[in-house]
């Protein structure tokens, strides 16, 4: 059998599920629902000693992941926002930290709300389209991006930023949620630190929660281990099974659910109440380039425009087999609000500069019928016409 690097990483998301040291042969790899583990006598172990600190079915995620990004090892969390709340303790008090300004809300709130108030400094840029070199001070270790942005769907080119980011001795942290592994690998690229949402993608169903950051250095990896057992916000080992579940159908997933988007996109650009499709897979797209270049496609999330907020409200209040609902990444189709669930709490000036405002709705396209999710739109539009109208 070829190793595991020569295969696609279509086949990957398959053959490193295996145990090859199982007796039994079985194809899905167990659940060791165990809290702890019994030493074989004083001083000896089986290399598990309390789930906190580790557990077989965590660490067989884990090395998936971590293979998936082409990282030297990844780690599991309760959820992202556990896992960007880890790799913020690698920072000190006093230490400044560039971010892009369009991220999802929740780690926005982490940033100003928590890690601000125990010392840590943040600058808010676009990271898309600003210089960074012109806010890089003494004090800062690090640069914090989305690419695409979380909604607004700004692209960064990750290997440009980086070779300016490193030539000044910075991290490059990515939150590579949006695209997942099997679309883009930020640390090829020349990232230092990969952030998922396990609970979107990678999951894919909606049926459990989780997180990962993954390295390719052994001294950053060795300081996330120490933070990830003291903290202990490891992943329980059932919602471990559910993520290397998700990851079996990984790749079929993204090509069905991009394929639904760029027709999605298309037919919205028709819609004349539509004033704006932000994709990055649309040709106008200001990061289409950098996204042909970086990534191997341009995922599944897509936001648009209405022309009246009463008419953004009315399709919210009328979707049936689109789920008005937060979170994405999961075979059904979400449609999200922004400004009052995923970024309720973004200030309202930096929600104004980001022109997240009360007639955006950001759309997690699914991998149902393409004919159905248009005829959905048919629908809803024509109901929220007449509503806006009052006909």
């Amino acid at each position: 059998m070829k190793h595991s690097d020569d295969y696609s990483i279509d086949t990957k998301c398959q053959i490193l599920n295996r145990d090859l040291s199982d007796k039994w042969g079985a194809i899905s790899f167990p659940i060791y629902q165990s809290a702890t583990f019994a030493h074989n006598g004083l001083g000896g172990s089986t290399g598990y000693d309390y789930t906190r600190m580790q557990n077989p079915t965590r660490q067989q995620l884990e090395s998936v992941v971590a293979k998936l990004e082409n990282g030297i090892d990844a780690l599991a969390y309760s959820s992202g926002m556990a896992a960007v709340a880890n790799v913020m303790e690698l920072f000190k008090p006093g230490d400044h930290i560039i971010i892009d300004e369009d991220l999802y809300g929740g780690s926005i709130r982490l940033f100003y709300e928590i890690n601000k108030k125990n010392g840590l400094e943040f600058t808010a840029i676009n990271l898309s389209s600003e210089d960074v070199l012109e806010h890089i001070r003494s004090n800062t270790k690090a640069v914090y991006l989305e690419t695409p942005t979380n909604p607004m769907m700004n692209v960064t080119d990750i290997e440009k930023l980086a070779a300016v980011a490193h030539g000044k001795g910075l991290l490059v942290i990515v939150d590579n949620t949006f695209l997942s592994p099997y679309f883009q690998n930020p640390l090829d690229l020349g990232a230092d630190i990969v952030i998922h949402s396990g609970t979107k993608f990678l999951g894919g169903h909606h049926d459990t929660i989780g997180g990962f950051v993954v390295v390719k250095d052994e001294k950053i990896d060795e300081r996330l281990r120490l933070i990830y057992k003291t903290i202990g916000a490891g992943l329980a080992p059932f919602d471990s099974w559910l993520i290397l579940r998700g990851i079996r159908t990984l790749s079929v997933r993204m090509d069905r659910a991009q394929e639904n988007a760029i027709k999605l996109a298309e037919y919205l650009k028709k819609n004349r109440h539509v004033t704006r499709v932000i994709y990055p897979g649309l040709p106008e797209h200001p990061g289409y380039e950098i996204m042909k270049k970086q990534a191997r496609g341009f995922g599944a999330m897509l936001t648009f425009e209405v022309d009246d907020s009463s008419f953004a409200k009315e399709i919210l209040n009328n979707v049936e087999l689109i789920y008005f609902a937060e979170s994405l990444g999961g075979t059904e189709t979400l449609i999200t609000y922004p400004i009052t669930q995923t970024h309720a709490e973004v200030p309202k000036a930096l929600l104004e500069k980001n022109g997240i405002t009360d007639r955006i709705l950001r759309l997690s396209v699914g991998i149902e019928g393409i004919e159905d999710l248009i005829a959905e739109f048919d629908r809803v539009f024509e109901k929220a016409e007449k509503a806006v109208s009052g006909n």
